[in-house]
């Protein structure tokens, strides 16, 4: 554990609903159902994974690491869950049910008054083996990272051919 702390972790993972809300909602579909082709998704395809993960993954498996039972062996991920999951929902309705998860999430986290020799404790991921509470959360909030730079990644590409010569400047197209 080299920079992660707690307190840091939840400063990103109680914003990152409301960044997502700034950018999105309200917005034309024009923005909201663009992906980057076959088998990729859209931003709200990205907002149904993330509310799917709020269900069934960061807390379950904060609860297995934390608990006193033997066996803290960690469920498969399903990553394509909310295409399922969430057709019919509009991405406002994702949204919103984001932020209610996440700060229910949050206040869960928060009331089990987590120490720093609870971060060493294991959990056994059914890829990696054994991995720490600490890397699980630092894992969770790199998580929000990279779906909100996915997320303006595929929005910025609509106007990929539109920028004209100062594409060279703009890295997020170029990726």
């Amino acid at each position: 554990m080299e920079n992660f702390t707690l307190a840091k972790s939840l400063e990103i993972l109680s914003r990152t609903p409301d960044v997502l809300q700034a950018l999105l909602l309200n917005l034309s579909k024009d923005w909201t159902t663009l992906n980057e082709g076959p088998d990729t998704w859209t931003p709200c395809d990205v907002i149904g994974h993330l509310v799917h993960l709020e269900k069934t993954d960061w807390l379950v498996r904060v609860e297995i690491i934390i608990s006193e039972e033997s066996g803290k062996r960690f469920e498969p991920v399903n990553r394509t869950a909310q295409i399922d999951e969430n057709a019919g929902k509009s991405l406002d309705q994702l949204l919103t049910e984001f932020k209610e998860l996440r700060s229910q999430n949050i206040a869960r986290i928060k009331s089990r008054n987590l120490r720093e020799v609870d971060m060493s404790r294991i959990g056994i991921h059914p890829e990696f083996g054994e991995v720490t509470l600490a890397q699980l959360l630092s894992t969770w909030t790199v998580h929000d990272f990279t779906h909100i730079a996915q997320i303006i990644r595929v929005m910025a590409k609509h106007y990929r051919e539109d920028v004209g010569p100062w594409i060279k400047f703009l890295s997020v197209l170029k990726s």
